[in-house]
């Protein structure tokens, strides 16, 4: 989609007008998405993973503060400049002002589904489907690095599979840039992919050993300091395999719980 001098105009009309932080209009016929400076995230909503980061010494996963307003905004702006310029399919930004973004749909008006979903609904039919869905992430992380950058959250909930069958990246509102170097910020995209998902590969032996394999062969091409902040932090999570398969403590450490167990086999 081209961007046209309207878009600002309607980016400023309709701002003041929406009340939710991230909303799809039409625009001449087509779809697009307004986000809009919310109000700052609350630091506790970072409080367990980043008790557990810090105290393991898990640099990797320590939570990135997004504390929302106009600073998320002018974050995402800057990263989908970043990564388009590198060849990366983002949506494209439209129009942008500090209180909020006009930014294209990236199914470009056909239904787009994230891969998280391809990869959750995917493990309910077959185990060869799962991989394969998974696999699609694995090959979109490691093209990001290729090319020199990193994502943001990494999570199977923020890469979006695009009509045409190429990935796509989104939800730029804050930058692990900003305290880890980029190696450990590669290690990261990885944890927090394997984070999102390892929780649908767990309960079928011939998808993990799979998995595994496919998981060390994306690492083994990154390069030497990635897989071995990667490793460093796998060691330094071993422990939570031991944690309680419930909900007792929550969804994220539930996921890192599986997460864990994947890393070390079992």
């Amino acid at each position: 989609m081209t961007a046209s001098p309207d878009h600002d105009a309607f980016l400023r009309d309709r701002l003041p007008r929406q009340d939710a932080s991230v909303a799809p209009h039409v625009f001449q016929g087509r779809r697009v998405w307004l986000k809009k400076a919310g109000p700052r995230n609350p630091r506790w909503r970072y409080a367990v993973l980043g008790a557990i980061a810090g105290a393991f010494r898990l640099d990797v996963l320590r939570p990135v503060m997004n504390l929302g307003g106009q600073a998320a905004i002018a974050h995402e702006a800057r990263r989908l400049r970043e990564l388009a310029a590198l060849g990366l399919r983002v949506p494209a930004l439209l129009a942008e002002a500090p209180q909020g973004l006009l930014i294209a749909d990236l199914g470009d008006g056909q239904p787009v589904d994230t891969l998280l979903g391809h990869v959750s609904q995917s493990a309910q039919r077959s185990a060869a489907e799962a991989l394969s869905q998974w696999q699609r992430g694995l090959d979109a992380i490691a093209l990001v690095h290729a090319r020199g950058s990193y994502l943001s959250q990494a999570f199977a909930r923020n890469l979006v599979a695009c009509p045409d069958g190429v990935i796509g990246y989104i939800d730029f509102e804050d930058d692990p840039g900003a305290t880890l170097d980029r190696v450990h910020c590669q290690a990261r995209d990885w944890l927090s992919y394997l984070h999102s998902t390892a929780l649908y590969l767990q309960h079928d032996a011939g998808a993990l050993a799979q998995a595994r394999a496919r998981w060390h062969a994306a690492l083994s091409a990154d390069g030497e300091g990635v897989r071995n902040a990667a490793a460093q932090a796998a060691q330094r999570m071993a422990w939570l395999r031991h944690l309680p398969a419930g909900d007792t403590w929550g969804t994220d450490v539930r996921r890192l719980r599986a997460a864990a167990r994947f890393l070390q086999g079992g």
